[in-house]
């Protein structure tokens, strides 16, 4: 009997234990030991000056310049400043600069060469920092296993492809988890992303789980030493939480089918608009920046809030949508909603970084709007909006009904069975839409050579 999660091809049933008591697999565990807060501080210095920039691009730059309130139109050239070094990184630097986040969350397929390492780092800090619409997810996920696989390379030249694997799998567990705050929720993000299943599963899993569980040290400290903190997502306020009724099991399925639509239109807008980006990514990219810094100064001119609350990943910027959701208008809300998902669909098609937080930002948007329908309350009208939007752009069901459970905190277990039946309508209902964007797109984010036309409803290259 062979391993379900093996890789096509095998040629042997895999047998865990023997696997385990291998003195390779007991070595790879003791790595993954070290490298775990090697790489997790790495991590934390990469949120951290990507933080740096927003503040000090986005807020005490124009502070120091002005004297009222920052201009609405101050986002516009940081956007287009933007779009021009990510253009110009996957132009002349080695690789792809990562994985483009239009076709979803890459884990599978090899960690990045160590010489795609920088153009990674360089294309996520101008999109992350000034102001495009990713999460730092993506990149984070690229940059641990690179450095990890980086690392057994270096101890051993020739060390076979699975113990690469292995450890790169590691240093991305424990590089995902600096920013979710969870060793188990980043487990399971990465293993239901990358569909490994079966004896392969707690393999790969092991040293995972020991990397980023002594990683996470550097956060939340060891004896006398308190740790530098966290950059993980978490809401300062929540609504209580109130037990299911029959009126919110219901609600869940329209919020489903709504979040399947909205995440529909928001590929749409990334996929339709990768073929212009290849054919002149400079030019392009750049007039994508511009619309992301159009939308937030649109949203700032018509409703009087910050253009904030549309730039970046929202990572920041949901813990006090949360915690005022009774300030907002179900107008202001809506157009909220329009803007940032607008302005993600158009980072998705040129930029560099992750689509987890925009996605999670997005549905708490949708969730809050219609918490005003009658028999909705706040709690489980966020949850099963978070979840349902995530579950859209992610398709991973699993994960995105941990992502908003556990961002609710014991407040939102009481509201699980709805988020449940809200993320299954909307896999359901995202799996039954057509493929969106054109039929052919280009696949490759390729800075060098011609690019490579696929169907899309293959996944295939044209030949």
């Amino acid at each position: 009997m062979t391993d379900e999660g093996a890789p096509p091809g095998a040629r042997a049933p895999l047998d865990p234990a023997s696997t385990v008591r291998s003195r390779a697999y007991l070595s790879a565990l003791v790595l993954a030991a070290l490298l775990g807060i090697p790489v997790s501080a790495i991590a934390y210095g990469f949120l951290a000056l990507v933080a740096k920039l927003q503040a000090y691009l986005f807020t005490d730059l124009p502070n120091g310049l002005f004297d009222g309130p920052t201009p609405a139109w101050w986002p516009v050239p940081w956007l287009m400043l933007s779009g021009l070094l990510v253009a110009l990184t996957i132009t002349h630097l080695p690789g792809t600069a990562g994985h483009s986040p239009a076709l979803g969350l890459h884990v599978a397929g090899g960690p990045a060469a160590d010489r795609d390492l920088p153009g990674i780092v360089l294309a996520a800090l101008a999109t992350l920092g000034l102001g495009a619409v990713l999460g730092p997810e993506g990149p984070l996920i690229a940059i641990g296993g690179g450095l990890a696989a980086l690392t057994v390379r270096l101890a051993k030249r020739d060390a076979p492809p699975m113990a690469v694997t292995i450890m790169a799998s590691a240093g991305s567990f424990a590089a995902i988890s600096t920013l979710l705050g969870s060793p188990l929720l980043g487990a399971f993000l990465i293993m239901e992303a990358a569909g490994i299943a079966g004896a392969t599963l707690s393999l790969v899993a092991l040293p995972g789980l020991l990397a980023s569980g002594i990683g996470a040290l550097v956060f939340v400290g060891l004896d006398a030493w308190t740790g530098l903190g966290t950059f993980s997502l978490a809401l300062t306020s929540v609504p209580p939480g109130v037990a299911p009724t029959v009126a919110s099991l219901l609600w869940a399925v329209p919020v489903g089918v709504l979040a399947a639509l909205l995440g529909w239109a928001i590929r749409w807008v990334g996929l339709t608009l990768r073929p212009l980006v290849h054919r002149s990514r400079t030019a392009v990219t750049v007039g994508l920046g511009l619309g992301i810094g159009l939308c937030a100064t649109a949203y700032q001119l018509i409703t009087g809030r910050g253009f904030a609350e549309v730039l970046f990943s929202g990572q920041s910027a949901l813990p006090g949508l949360v915690a005022n959701a009774a300030g907002y208008s179900v107008g202001v809300l809506v157009l909220l909603g329009v803007f940032k998902a607008l302005a993600y669909g158009l980072s998705l098609a040129a930029f560099r970084g992750g689509p987890v937080f925009p996605a999670m930002f997005v549905g708490a948007v949708l969730g809050i709007a219609l918490s005003h329908l009658p028999g909705m309350e706040l709690a489980p009208a966020i949850g099963t909006g978070i979840g349902a939007m995530c579950c859209a752009m992610l398709r991973l069901p699993l994960t995105s009904v941990l992502l908003a459970t556990l961002l609710m905190g014991s407040d939102g277990l009481p509201g699980m069975p709805q988020v449940i039946v809200a993320v299954v309508v909307s896999f359901v209902v995202t799996l039954v839409l057509p493929t969106p964007g054109p039929k052919e797109g280009l696949a490759q984010d390729a800075a060098q050579g011609p690019t490579q036309e696929v169907d899309h409803s293959t996944g295939r290259p044209h030949p």
